[in-house]
């Protein structure tokens, strides 16, 4: 109740009256979520964390994405929004674990590749390469330091940008950690939350954002691929989605260093930003790493590999 008493009353004139205590969520390392009863109907408040705008988030932009996910049913429903919390329909949901991404991969490729195809568009832009500058500044601005990685990060950012320059931004949710995914109930339908990320971005991001940060093998990617493009993938598309997952260490490591800075959550951002460092090196010394450039390049060159 403390951490809401500023702005329970703006949303029972919206909602409703309150109904016993709210409780809190567990899970987040950006934001602290609430579930409350207002009006007799459940829902999920989002309150943002310290600062949450210099991570780029954009709150009109994960309001507008979160509308159109739930449009097109892959969200939980938008109620309101005060200041910048975001209030949605609490589902009863369980958290997907690896036997269900296993199930439901093409279920979640469906239903990105919906999203990225979406008319709408986002009043922010979201590429990791412009993101790790924006935060080196952030760090510089307030007297921290840049871990050893973090220029690791940067070159292999603009290997994957020259490959990949991001021509045709599209709407993306950018941010497909486990538990940004869950299966509601009793229908057993896979929906994504936590849409504060959204921007106009790469689609492929999403597609390697969604591999990297659930363990995805070569036969979940291959999957994954196909479903989203409704026939088996070519090999540029693969090296892409491989590239993408590199990128995404990039931006999880980064996006480590400034909430290490700035954040009041109890969570090991060193740790965290560590664990991204060091899996994206891995990556870039195989020899891998080169091929997948290379397939990359000549698609943008004209030549299908």
């Amino acid at each position: 109740m403390d951490e809401l008493h500023d702005i329970l009353p703006g949303l029972q004139s919206k909602l409703g009256a309150l109904s016993g205590t709210p409780e809190p969520l567990d899970g987040g390392i950006t934001n602290r979520n609430f579930r409350a009863t207002l009006g007799g109907v459940e829902y999920v408040i989002r309150r943002p964390g310290k600062d949450t705008d210099l991570l780029g988030i954009d709150r009109d932009a994960e309001r507008i994405a979160n509308e159109e996910a739930s449009n097109l049913g892959i969200a939980p429903a938008v109620a309101t929004t005060l200041e910048d919390c975001l209030v949605t329909r609490f589902l009863t949901c369980s958290p997907i674990d690896s036997a269900g991404l296993q199930e439901g991969v093409e279920d979640l490729a469906r239903a990105l590749r919906a999203f990225h195809d979406s008319p709408v568009t986002l009043p922010t832009r979201f590429w990791v390469p412009e993101l790790l500058e924006d935060y080196a500044g952030i760090v510089a601005a307030r007297g921290g330091s840049l871990p050893a990685g973090y220029e690791h990060a940067r070159r292999a950012a603009a290997l994957i940008e020259e490959a990949l320059p991001l021509h045709s931004p599209r709407p993306c949710h950018n941010d497909l950690l486990p538990g940004n995914i869950i299966r509601s109930r009793p229908d057993g339908r896979l929906m994504i939350v936590d849409w504060e990320y959204a921007g106009m971005g790469d689609p492929r991001f999403d597609l390697g954002n969604l591999s990297v940060n659930n363990d995805f093998d070569a036969a979940m990617d291959e999957r994954l691929l196909t479903a989203y493009e409704g026939s088996p993938p070519s090999d540029s598309a693969r090296a892409a989605l491989s590239l993408m997952r590199v990128l995404s260490d990039a931006r999880e490591a980064a996006w480590a260093v400034v909430q290490g800075l700035v954040s009041t959550l109890e969570f090991d951002f060193d740790g965290y930003g560590r664990e991204h460092f060091e899996r994206l090196q891995d990556a870039v010394e195989q020899e891998s790493f080169a091929e997948w450039l290379s397939a990359a390049r000549e698609v943008a060159d004209g030549k299908t590999p």
